[in-house]
């Protein structure tokens, strides 16, 4: 079971907390979370792109001209495909692209990753996330001191996970380039693959851990 440092804002530490093996304590799984990625990616495509086909493109049905005697090629419309600006064939249609990933394939992947950034050194537990003001400057400073600030002073990759109802942190973050908030339901696989650092809540992990802790097995002594 592993133990983490639980540092306040100042980047002091003022404890530690344990964390179970069954969610941070996983060998990472490349393929699963490739595939829970790409799922992810695929159920938030729009899949609006549309092409135009020839009963879509403006132009008569008339015919141009009659069948024999010209000595032209017979045509039959304008909106044909064969000519300029006429109607595309089997080109991309809106669709959706989305499809359904199981829920242990899901959260399997999230462990995995969750797992992989706490052997890196790339999770950082926070005690609590208490902001006098929402100032951007001053949650700056916040990310300074965990030297989450690059040389010239802007933000690298960074999840932040604590409650949406602490509105400070909420208005403080959202207007710093590649930093992200959410509250430990948001927490997805995709922006915790993306984000270099992920920066928890003392609160918000332990919310985190009671979603992503596997059901016991019937028959298993409580």
């Amino acid at each position: 079971m592993p133990t983490v440092k639980v540092h306040n804002l100042e980047n002091k530490e003022v404890g530690e907390i344990e964390l179970p093996d069954e969610v941070f304590g996983v060998e990472f799984n490349e393929a699963l979370v490739h595939e829970a990625v790409r799922n992810f990616l695929a159920n938030h495509r729009r899949g609006t792109v549309a092409t135009k086909t020839r009963g879509d493109v403006s132009g008569s049905g008339r015919k141009l001209w009659r069948q024999k005697g010209t000595g032209r090629a017979r045509v039959g419309s304008i909106r044909s495909p064969l000519w300029r600006k006429g109607g595309t064939v089997h080109g991309p249609q809106p669709r959706d692209w989305s499809y359904n990933l199981p829920k242990k394939m899901r959260q399997g992947a999230l462990r995995s990753a969750l797992s992989e950034r706490l052997r890196e050194g790339n999770l950082i537990v926070v005690d609590e996330f208490y902001l006098g003001s929402p100032k951007t400057k001053e949650f700056a400073k916040v990310l300074g001191n965990f030297g989450l600030l690059s040389e010239k002073k802007k933000p690298i990759k960074t999840l932040v996970v604590d409650s949406t109802e602490n509105k400070n942190l909420v208005l403080s973050s959202r207007n710093l380039p590649k930093v992200k908030m959410v509250d430990s339901l948001g927490v997805n696989i995709y922006d915790v693959v993306y984000h270099e650092k992920l920066l928890i809540s003392k609160n918000a992990i332990e919310k985190l851990v009671e979603r992503l802790k596997p059901n016991r097995e019937k028959g298993e002594s409580e």
